[in-house]
């Protein structure tokens, strides 16, 4: 009696693992056919992220212009955000040119690790955290470090758009 009582537990646990693993995505279990297509979802918007974090934080004298603006840095930043945050980063920008024409400001970014806090089928929010660190012309033209990198942590919001995640906004995250 005892041995009939394990081996239907057993099988209704097997059944009940099956289940669950089968519904949320868990290897082993397929997950059905949308997990691959979830899980292709979120390693594209984490590029899209990471993509975006890097354009943004990376820019320096050999971009400027004739006109002091950089218009490389510029088209490389809007070839990852919506038509709709490109409109307040053409306001912003700006100041980062100013910056670079007049301070000499060279900055690089190195991103650590990216991760989806939300998706669905055309938004996302996803986690980044990163530092950057920057150079500049001190007055007898000689480049110097700004001091240690800087960490950041990013809630970045994406839209999906004609198959595409793009960066629509950004916050930062405080402990």
């Amino acid at each position: 009696m005892l041995l009939v009582v394990l081996v239907v537990a057993l099988i209704g646990a097997s059944i009940s693992a099956a289940v669950l693993g089968t519904s949320r995505h868990v290897l082993p279990f397929g997950g059905g056919s949308g997990s691959s297509t979830v899980q292709a979802d979120r390693e594209a918007a984490m590029a899209a992220t990471q993509q975006f974090v890097l354009r943004v934080n990376t820019y320096g004298p050999s971009l400027l212009d004739a006109n002091g603006q950089m218009p490389v840095y510029r088209s490389r930043v809007k070839a990852v955000i919506t038509p709709k945050f490109a409109v307040s980063f053409d306001q912003g920008v700006t100041v980062a040119e100013e910056s670079v024409k007049s301070y000499g400001v060279d900055r690089t970014c190195a991103v650590y690790a990216t991760g989806v806090e939300q998706i669905d089928a055309d938004s996302a929010q996803v986690l980044v955290a990163g530092s950057f660190s920057e150079t500049l012309k001190n007055k007898a033209g000689k480049r110097v470090s700004a001091g240690e990198p800087a960490p950041f942590r990013l809630r970045v919001s994406l839209d999906k758009i004609d198959g595409r995640w793009l960066v629509d906004d950004y916050q930062t995250v405080t402990s």
